[in-house]
């Protein structure tokens, strides 16, 4: 346990704290697939939700058409004040198509597509479904910066679980590639990234007109991607970040589809792409290099600190994976996947609503679902 402050305001779980905030002014964005839903996550997140009974509650929903009923049937089961918004549909599709918004979807995709409806609210809380050890205190935690006049809320927590150290994704990649930038270029804007305990959690929450600014990549690249329009948006002295205590969801294997190595893509080629564009010039011949040299050192001060614990740790492994992420340390190339923000975007969230609900009664009717049950198993997942 302990109390640093750094450049952004740290709140520490030194008394397990549940602050009274003003959940009613605020909408909550859990962007869902059809694994996550029914799955044991979910339901005790909603169940605790219903307890907190904010304002709204937007579920951006990635699922095929015949899962959908069902989806909406076990949604209506909870006390709450809950849109579904289906991301997958035609109509959906051709908004963005006519829009000039079409292209690649993925997690940050629905939530943008969600907040256009919840910041409706005074206050956005966006959290993952996948949380095993979920509960009100994340919310309330996450709420409380904006209530005394902070713009920007991001959770931390240690991912340790089962005698073993997991955020690998950020312990591996982000760290010490952020790191290696500031080295080179000790800009603000590379100190605000290197400033989070957990840059790369999904938990956050921001004041409506914060999120209203902020631009959205589509795919993995999300959390790094909000961190770098937070930084021009909230700066250091509007920005905190919170300590939600235990918290434990899936692992994702490093190779194959959706995994770490993929994700590793996209969150490079997003943080990168802001670091162009706030003017700093990086020498991408020798970047992954000294990328991998700073990471081999955190390999070695991971293994003390898990050899210190008595921990699991396989040190070969570990830097197996450095060279895999290597492969991400890149100059960004194409186009660029962020989405715009909201303040200037081509259409309204109540078009998407509309078009959300019209793909959802097409896909189920108005009587009750014949789809099969859906696989409960594990959700969006973790590092």
């Amino acid at each position: 346990m302990e109390y640093v402050q750094g450049r952004v305001a740290t709140l520490h779980d030194l008394a397990d704290p549940l602050p009274t905030v003003p959940t009613d002014r605020a909408a909550v964005v859990v962007p869902m697939t059809e694994r996550d839903c029914q799955g044991d996550a979910a339901d005790r997140a909603l169940r605790t939700l219903e307890r907190l009974d904010p304002a709204r509650v937007v579920v951006p929903l990635r699922a095929a058409p015949e899962r959908v009923g069902a989806v909406r049937e076990w949604l209506s089961t909870y006390d709450l004040r809950l849109e579904l918004l289906w991301c997958d549909g035609p109509r959906i599709a051709g908004l963005l198509s006519d829009a000039g918004l079409a292209g690649g979807r993925g997690k940050g995709r629905d939530v943008w597509l969600a907040l256009g409806r919840a910041t409706e609210a005074d206050f956005v809380v966006v959290h993952d479904a996948d949380t095993t050890t979920y509960d009100e205190s994340f919310v309330r935690r996450l709420l409380f910066p904006l209530a005394q006049g902070y713009d920007f809320s991001k959770g931390y927590y240690a991912r340790v679980e089962d005698r073993r150290l997991y955020g690998r994704l950020f312990r591996l990649f982000y760290v010490p590639l952020v790191r290696t930038l500031v080295d080179a270029h000790p800009e603000p804007y590379l100190q605000y990234l290197d400033s989070f305990r957990y840059a790369l959690a999904g938990e956050f929450a921001a004041t409506a007109e914060t999120a209203r600014r902020i631009r959205t990549p589509r795919k993995w690249g999300l959390e790094v991607g909000t961190l770098g329009d937070a930084f021009d948006v909230a700066g250091f002295a509007g920005t905190a970040q919170v300590d939600l205590g235990r918290y434990e969801h899936d692992h994702r294997s490093v190779g194959g589809s959706a995994g770490l190595s993929e994700m590793s893509q996209s969150v490079g080629e997003t943080l990168l792409r802001g670091v162009l564009d706030h003017g700093i010039d990086v020498d991408f011949e020798t970047l992954a290099e000294r990328y991998q040299v700073a990471a081999e050192a955190l390999v070695d001060q991971y293994a003390l600190d898990a050899a210190f614990n008595d921990f699991r740790f396989d040190r070969d492994h570990e830097r197996t994976q450095v060279a895999r992420y290597a492969a991400a340390v890149t100059e960004p190339g194409g186009s660029d996947d962020r989405l715009p923000a909201w303040t200037n975007a081509p259409i309204t969230g109540d078009e998407v609503m509309a078009a959300a609900a019209a793909d959802l009664e097409d896909a189920t009717g108005s009587g009750p679902t014949d789809a099969p049950p859906i696989d409960a198993g594990g959700g969006g997942g973790g590092e």
